[in-house]
């Protein structure tokens, strides 16, 4: 075997693929150093610079010499060849490096390509991506050739692997193997594990997760908590046992707490969560005047929270807040690329680097008129750069959902004796059901509607009601959630069918009906989790589904949110599961789903 490459073999096919494993090989290691020695040229030159250094914490004045997608030299000297060299003055610019979203779930209705395009143009060029949708839906073989293909877009794009479903799962023990999770953490795509849902298991004495921390610690990756109101008591246990960081601070206590025990502490700004001005004021309240191990996230947010930007934003309300801009800078950059060990390729704009720069017009504004990705431009001059690659989604196990059963009203059973009441967005408690639920249409002078939740195989429901969604949603159809399996909801039960049947039609999406009408739909043809629109268009669909349900009694911020988490066990007090629904307090199994 060569040094610089990696056979992978398939075993359902018997052959081997051959795959680059370095990000360069020794030719092009040879070639860049040719570029010093006058021999060749660089393909790109930005004369007269004012950027960024990371490490020395302040602006230098340069050359920044950039072949193909490598930064090959900063600093005083200019190339001797430029013949085949384009050529930028920088004189009217300051550069910083390509911003770094350390926590993305790229498969809230967009799709990682469409969520990184849309990014990269406002300057966020490197992602760490979650895995969970791909665990869940695709297999590890078309998911690994599926990171193969997204490896061909101008960004870059990091995984961690999960430990845990976040979910109560039928046969989870399987999906979730050691052998599973073991191969995406030996994936070279792969620089954390986590982040940790299942930390109480783990306290209690889960050493299957115990393992797969250690093992990411001898790979040299970090492991990512989520630990939301934990004490100081609980914070130093899962130090001990693995964590490096976490990203659920909710205050400045929270994030000072996590720094003593030597985390580093990921502020969030979210559809959520909207945590961040909060955060940057309790940094002064603690005395926090070191940034070194903060860094930003937005963590998933729903596809409209991203209309102006997704890093961007959130380094210019740290600078309007006080911290000093270069600090800024490093913790949407430099800081996450230590953190996660390759600091040798991003987080900064010096010698070795991948060629991710970002020109601003402004040191105290994050937001780029022109950014490289790769050495490739995206955006240049404000205009977005048209991006070719094709990724085969359908071949890559994303197709149309393809439901081959019905929904009816042998499924429309409301007989539970309590319910399901919605605190806030995502935090739901049980309650006591009082009105009759065996007519056909509910009253609209009260919150109380159907839930129906459905394998997305046809094989089981669950059946009861849901307080506070909306007093006056008829149907409310979607594919979207934290499994995939169908989630129905509404005050009408021939508007629910309507709803499911449309969504069904679609080859998966989310749909809200009306006296037998399509008010607004949502198509996510890939899977029926995503859609294959550009991201304007789909927040274009997203805030006219949020107005069509806020009109309809939704008072709450995300409906998205909603949906995905309405599994989701990693929160209070009791959630829908493919196992029934579930005490998340006390672990149990309350009611049991039903074969259909």
């Amino acid at each position: 075997m060569l040094a610089w490459e990696l056979y992978y073999y398939h075993s359902t096919r018997g052959v081997f693929t051959l795959e680059q494993r370095y990000r360069w090989k020794n030719k092009e290691l040879r070639e860049h150093v040719q570029v010093l020695d006058g021999q060749r040229s660089p393909s790109m030159l930005l004369k007269n610079a004012t950027y960024l250094h990371s490490t020395l914490k302040k602006w230098v004045e340069g050359h920044i010499w950039i072949d193909r997608d490598r930064i090959v030299y900063a600093g005083d000297r200019l190339p001797e060849h430029t013949s085949d060299c384009e050529i930028i003055d920088c004189r009217s610019h300051y550069l910083v490096p390509g911003y770094i979203e350390p926590h993305v779930h790229p498969f809230q209705l967009y799709n990682p390509q469409t969520f990184t395009k849309y990014a990269s143009q406002t300057g966020t060029t490197t992602f760490i991506n979650d895995n969970l949708m791909m665990f869940l839906l695709s297999g590890k073989k078309k998911a690994f050739t599926l990171l193969r293909e997204l490896k061909k877009l101008p960004v870059t794009m990091y995984w961690w692997t999960r430990f845990d479903s976040q979910t109560e799962m039928v046969q989870e023990e399987t999906t979730f193997s050691n052998r599973e999770v073991k191969s995406w953490l030996e994936h070279d795509a792969v620089i954390q594990g986590g982040e940790l849902t299942a930390w109480p298991r783990l306290l209690e004495g889960d050493d299957l997760i115990l393992h797969w921390m250690q093992e990411a610690k001898r790979m040299g990756k970090a492991v990512e908590g989520h630990l939301p109101g934990a004490s100081d008591k609980t914070i130093a246990k899962l130090r001990l046992l693995g964590i490096d960081g976490d990203h659920e601070s909710m205050t400045g206590e929270d994030v000072y707490k996590r720094l003593l025990q030597g985390l580093t502490v990921t502020l969030r700004h979210s559809s959520i969560r909207p945590d961040l001005p909060v955060l940057l004021e309790g940094l002064k309240e603690q005395g926090i005047d070191t940034y070194d191990s903060l860094l930003f996230t937005t963590d998933g947010s729903t596809p409209a929270f991203y209309e102006d930007g997704v890093m961007n934003g959130l380094i210019n309300m740290a600078i309007e807040s006080g911290i000093p801009e270069v600090e800024a800078f490093n913790m949407a950059s430099y800081n996450a690329a230590r953190h996660y060990g390759i600091g040798h390729l991003h987080g900064m704009i010096a010698t070795g680097r991948v060629a991710n720069i970002n020109f601003l017009k402004k040191k105290d504004d994050a937001t780029p008129v022109s950014v490289l990705a790769k050495g490739e431009w995206v955006l240049k001059d404000g205009e977005p750069v048209k991006e070719e690659t094709v990724i085969p989604w359908s071949s890559n196990g994303f197709k149309p959902l393809d439901l081959n059963w019905e929904a009816g009203y042998d499924d429309m059973q409301f007989s539970m004796p309590f319910g399901i009441e919605m605190v806030n967005d995502v935090i739901t408690k049980p309650y006591s059901i009082a009105i009759n639920p065996s007519q056909d249409v509910l009253s609209t002078e009260h919150d109380e509607s159907f839930l129906l939740m459905l394998d997305r195989g046809g094989k089981w429901r669950i059946s009861t009601m849901i307080k506070g969604f909306a007093h006056s949603v008829m149907g409310f159809a979607s594919s979207y959630s934290n499994t995939g399996d169908i989630i129905v909801i509404g005050k009408s039960k021939p508007d629910m069918i309507a709803a499911f049947n449309r969504m069904k039609e679609l080859g998966g999406g989310i749909v809200l009906t009306e006296n037998g009408e399509v008010v607004q739909e949502i198509p996510l043809p890939l899977s029926g989790i995503l859609s294959d629109k550009e991201m304007p268009e789909l927040i274009g669909e997203e805030k006219a589904l949020k107005e069509a349900l806020i009109g309809r009694g939704y008072t709450f911020a995300d409906p998205i949110y909603t949906l995905l988490f309405l599994q989701s066990t990693h929160l209070p007090y009791i959630r829908v599961t493919p196992k029934g629904i579930y005490d998340v307090m006390n672990k149990t199994v309350l009611f049991p789903t039903i074969m259909r």
